[in-house]
């Protein structure tokens, strides 16, 4: 029976767990959705117990679906929604509260009020990021000030923090082991990414005790081993951790500056490469930390769009359009005919270029004989146009043009879109074979540590691609079409 490589990826919705061979494919898989929490409006939250639970139960399951021996995995790569926040007792790993999301947007009014002191050039400075609810270090404040004796005992030294990454390591090594990456880290508002390490002055200014801070690495490294996890031996390495966004980086080996990927998932995150070259954006994107050459840390612009595929699970689940999501592409197939309906789906928000906390939805250009087929085409184009902004963006940041984007997530199966996509952008849009690249990233990065694989050059041979779209839209009608859709955004914007 062969080695493999177990990958775990933690997302927003679910867990999947997938194993891989030493070809990078996949061999054997397992998946499970976990409950979503909306205390109040506006507030999201997920059971941390319950996400572990069901990463211990799903590797079991992925093991025996392969029929497996779990002695042979040699190692675990984990990848996992970042943001998302955990505060937990260091004695029992149980969380004090629930994980709050990175979508929760409870702590606006404390981001509001930095801003209003005129902090958020020292936290763009520092991060990389903007002042948002998105991130985590808002979050930790939340937890710290609101959950009954939760600030004492962190500052006695019992309780810690972690991303979901985190979280899931410590669970994996019976708490051994209180790591993150460089890539998480970068995420939490209090990270210094040109030192890359935990700043002090910010954690002062949030209140955040440095002693529930975890040890921070690069992406590929020995984070710990697993012990007393059901089904598993003692001992298998968890060789790497990292971002969701930035393992999908790596999973489309973007390791050169200039590469640029984009994943469709519940939001949308594209990701552009840039080296060594620490650059804060003029345009309002963000400015993080990614894997390049051998997971080593170089830095990325980055531009998120928080509502992205999610916009056809409401469409499915909230407005009853169709029962399953893939009936999407069938209806935006189905129109022979432009119009002007657009769907902003700016449910939490806007995420960038814009940053607008207070804006939220609005489906626009209805008429009497408006159909579902319409708005879903509309919610379709929302996810392209978003993505778009993104481009444009990072093309003014870096004053190069972007030539391919590399796509991958769920959302990439709607060739409509895909189709879409490269029509709005007027460039090529490449589609791999596997479109899990987040945990394939995660995957790569445990087995280079662990030589499983010899190299990134040794990677690029096993990428496969299974389709590259083209632009076929007539320029003037691509133009009409962003205008169209800026105007819409410009009617819902709150801090013009």
């Amino acid at each position: 029976m062969s080695d493999y490589i177990i990958g775990i990826d933690a997302g927003t919705t679910g867990i999947r767990i997938f194993c891989f061979n030493k070809s990078g494919n996949i061999i054997s898989s397992a998946y499970s959705e976990f409950k979503q929490h909306y205390p109040k409006p506006g507030w999201v939250e997920h059971d941390a117990e319950e996400i572990w639970a069901k990463t211990e139960k799903l590797i079991l399951k992925a093991i025996r679906n392969g029929k497996l021996s779990p002695s042979k995995a040699v190692a675990i790569g984990i990848t996992n929604q970042r943001e998302t926040t955990v505060l937990f007792d260091k004695d029992t790993g149980k969380p004090v509260y629930n994980a709050i999301v990175w979508q929760c947007r409870r702590t606006s009014e404390i981001c509001m009020d930095f801003k209003s002191k005129g902090l958020e050039p020292l936290f763009r400075k520092k991060t990389g990021l903007v002042l948002d609810a998105y991130f985590s270090g808002t979050k930790i404040q939340w937890i710290l000030e609101n959950v009954k004796g939760v600030k004492a005992r962190a500052e006695k030294g019992k309780i810690l923090f972690g991303t979901i990454d985190t979280y899931l390591l410590y669970r994996l090594t019976n708490g051994k082991s209180h790591k993150t990456d460089h890539t998480n880290a970068s995420r939490t508002l209090i990270y210094n990414i040109e030192k890359k390490e935990w700043d002090k002055e910010l954690t002062q200014i949030l209140g955040i005790p440095d002693s529930i801070l975890p040890e921070t690495h690069n992406s590929s490294s020995l984070f710990g081993r697993t012990e007393k996890v059901k089904g598993l031996p003692d001992g298998i390495p968890v060789s790497s951790l990292v971002g969701d966004q930035q393992g999908a980086l790596f999973g489309q080996l973007c390791t050169e500056p200039g590469e640029a990927k984009n994943t469709y998932g519940t939001g949308c995150f594209l990701l552009f490469n840039t080296g060594n070259n620490f650059q804060i954006s003029k345009n309002n994107l963000l400015t993080t930390l990614g894997c390049g050459p051998e997971g080593k840390t170089v830095y990325c612009l980055e531009g998120s769009v928080f509502i992205g595929g999610a916009v056809v699970q409401f469409l499915r689940d909230n407005l009853k359009f169709f029962k399953e999501s893939k009936i999407s592409e069938k209806y935006a197939s189905s129109i022979k005919k432009e119009d002007d309906v657009v769907f902003v789906p700016a449910f939490a928000g806007l995420g960038a270029p814009y940053w607008d906390m207070n804006a939220r939805g609005a489906i626009l250009g209805l008429t009497r004989d408006t159909t579902a087929e319409q708005i879903t085409r509309a919610a379709l184009k929302s996810i392209a146009l978003q993505s778009y902004e993104l481009v444009e963006a990072m093309e003014n940041d870096t004053g190069s043009k972007l030539k391919v984007l590399k796509v991958d997530g769920g959302a990439t199966g709607n060739s409509w879109l895909m189709q879409y996509q490269s029509d709005i952008l007027g460039k090529r849009v490449v589609r791999p074979s596997n479109v899990d690249t987040t945990v394939l990233g995660a995957a790569f990065l445990a087995g280079l540590e662990r030589g499983f694989f010899p190299s990134v050059a040794d990677l690029k041979k096993k990428l496969k691609t299974s389709k590259e779209f083209s632009p076929q839209m007539k320029q003037s009608q691509r133009e009409k079409e962003i205008q169209i859709w800026k105007d819409s955004v410009r009617r819902i914007r709150t801090n013009q």
